[in-house]
């Protein structure tokens, strides 16, 4: 789904600091959104958190770097780390050229599967009313 020019994809939650998750079985895949991205620009560095590390859903437990911002990443659920990509220690730009598939940040495995509720969907008019809110608030670095 397109929202304000940014792909969106189905199937995943959102959530309002740009970050993205796809559920398979008890793990999700979480990564930043395409319109995130474009927010931060180009990332530098990407400071993960090690495996088996516990969780808290709204928690930072990771940052990020562009050239001049920096980024603190929450959990989108409550769980432990089961894995990180590493391929972003050498590769931190993967986020911005491939923001939902090579450029994933973390896999976590979920302790409770009710806080994706608190998340929001590709088709739901709170994320298309958000981004189109934060579409306008950045739109002199998005443009």
């Amino acid at each position: 789904m397109q929202i304000s020019g940014y792909e969106f994809p189905d199937g995943l939650y959102y959530d309002k600091l740009h970050s993205w998750a796809k559920v398979d079985g008890n793990t999700i895949t979480q990564g930043l959104t395409e319109f995130g991205q474009a927010i931060a620009q180009e990332i530098v560095f990407v400071e993960a958190p090690r495996a088996g590390r516990d969780v808290k859903q709204g928690d930072t437990f990771m940052s990020m770097e562009s050239g001049k911002w920096v980024g603190r990443i929450a959990a989108l659920v409550s769980g432990k780390v089961a894995e990180v990509n590493e391929e972003l220690e050498w590769e931190p730009d993967l986020v911005n050229n491939s923001p939902y598939d090579e450029g994933w940040l973390v896999k976590i495995e979920i302790t409770d599967a009710a806080e994706l509720d608190n998340l929001m969907k590709a088709d739901s008019a709170e994320l298309k009313a958000f981004i189109e809110e934060e579409a306008e608030k950045y739109k002199d670095v998005l443009s």
